[in-house]
């Protein structure tokens, strides 16, 4: 039986979500997925219909959700349904719902240095996880987020905030995740931090990262 993916995309347009969801559907594509692309959360109405996926991808920044939806996509993730995205379409998509944040692992809450950041990924060698096994470490030229983050989570690669302008260099350099996963039932759950523009994912760890956290997290 075909893998079945479902993107839904929407929100906040600077986050150019038509370009992110083209990229994914057709990495998704490539590895033998059957891709639906919505544009509606009333595709998250049904938990029952959400339950037949293997894999939900939220492209979307800065929404609103009702909580039947939210409660149909946890219900869905706990049933082994994967979750993956990216930057604030899966970390900042609704920003009053807690639920969401739960299920996800993160929030945007900053960018200190705004778009067009130097800066390093560096990925986690300690631990087995698949998804990183053979990336090395890579430099972007993008959004640097800086996020609320689930103690919970399994970090797989970090970033280092220097010290610069601004109120929160007063608790020193700091190390931010980037990628990471998690569990929700029997669930799991892939995110990473870039993506602020569909550009990103034409650095080739970038569009790598995405590719392994979708078949990890695919059920």
């Amino acid at each position: 039986m075909a893998k079945k993916a479902l993107i839904v995309k929407g929100g906040w347009d600077g986050h150019e979500p038509n370009e992110v969801a083209a990229i994914f559907a057709g990495i998704l594509e490539a590895e033998g997925f059957e891709v639906e692309v919505s544009d509606t959360l009333d595709s998250f109405n049904s938990a029952d219909a959400l339950k037949e996926l293997s894999l939900i991808v939220p492209v979307w920044t800065m929404g609103e959700i009702a909580g039947e939806q939210v409660a149909s996509v946890l219900a869905a993730v706990a049933s082994g349904v994967g979750i993956a995205g990216c930057h604030g379409g899966m970390c900042d998509s609704f920003r009053n719902n807690t639920e969401w944040q739960f299920l996800t692992g993160s929030q945007w809450v900053a960018h200190p240095f705004n778009d067009g950041v130097d800066y390093e990924v560096n990925i986690v060698r300690s631990g087995s996880s698949p998804i990183v096994e053979g990336i090395p470490d890579f430099k972007v030229k993008s959004e640097q987020y800086y996020l609320h983050v689930d103690p919970a989570v399994d970090v797989l690669a970090t970033t280092t905030f220097v010290l610069s302008e601004g109120d929160h260099s007063a608790n020193g350099v700091i190390t931010m995740p980037v990628v990471y996963t998690k569990r929700w039932g029997q669930g799991k759950v892939f995110y990473n931090s870039l993506g602020h523009h569909a550009d990103i994912f034409d650095i080739p760890e970038a569009k790598e990262l995405m590719r392994k956290g979708f078949i990890w997290a695919a059920k």
